[in-house]
């Protein structure tokens, strides 16, 4: 699909058939979704704009180049913790701010109850994650109310999406990046990704 860019790594795929699992255990899940995490977010930084810097290694100096903004990484609760849960392994550097949303099941609408975001984000590279793009509803909120405090580069990174939550996404951000793993077939009548992984929140934190 055009509109996203689908990461078809071999371990990408092999975590991904770990959670679609339903015999997957909470542990082996949240171990394989953070593994998933890693290779989605590597994906997200590639093309992220650099700058010079002189250093000096132990024989001389030299010009490395290091990210030229700070990351900011914004997962939706509480699955996104999920997503993001080894993600100091490759981006120790990256500050994280939490947005808290729950999904209305009769109208299918998000509802935020927590924002814990930094301020000035206009400096920041942001990456909003999420496991699931269903419907799309939550990944737009979200990306609203950062655009309205002020954030200028956003992205949005998912484990899996439909392609009925990229449309919406795209349509809502023509300009933002989407990553996922996987584009799956449709949604159901309750808003679910089939064939999906089922709940993403409840198998990763076993409740």
């Amino acid at each position: 699909m055009k509109d996203c860019t689908l990461i078809d790594h071999p371990l990408a795929q092999a975590r991904l058939a770990t959670i679609r699992d339903k015999r997957t255990n909470t542990e082996l899940f949240r171990r394989a979704l953070g593994q998933l995490g890693l290779i989605i977010l590597q994906e997200a930084i590639r093309d992220m704009d650099t700058k010079s810097k002189r250093i000096q290694t132990p024989l001389s100096q030299t010009k490395a180049q290091v990210l030229a903004r700070d990351i900011l990484l914004v997962p939706i609760l509480r699955a996104g913790q999920g997503l993001i849960g080894l993600a100091d392994q490759l981006l120790p550097e990256a500050q994280i701010g939490y947005l808290g949303m729950v999904r209305d099941e009769q109208s299918l609408e998000p509802e935020t109850y927590l924002e814990k975001i930094p301020r000035r984000l206009g400096r920041f590279e942001i990456i909003v994650c999420d496991p699931m793009l269903a419907t799309g509803g939550s990944a737009i909120a979200a990306g609203r109310l950062l655009e309205k405090r002020g954030a200028k580069r956003l992205k949005f990174m998912h484990a899996l999406a439909s392609p009925e939550g990229v449309r919406a996404l795209r349509k809502a951000f023509p300009k933002a990046s989407i990553i996922t793993a996987a584009l799956d077939d449709c949604l159901n009548e309750k808003g679910y990704i089939v064939p999906g992984l089922g709940d993403a929140g409840d198998r990763c934190f076993g409740c």
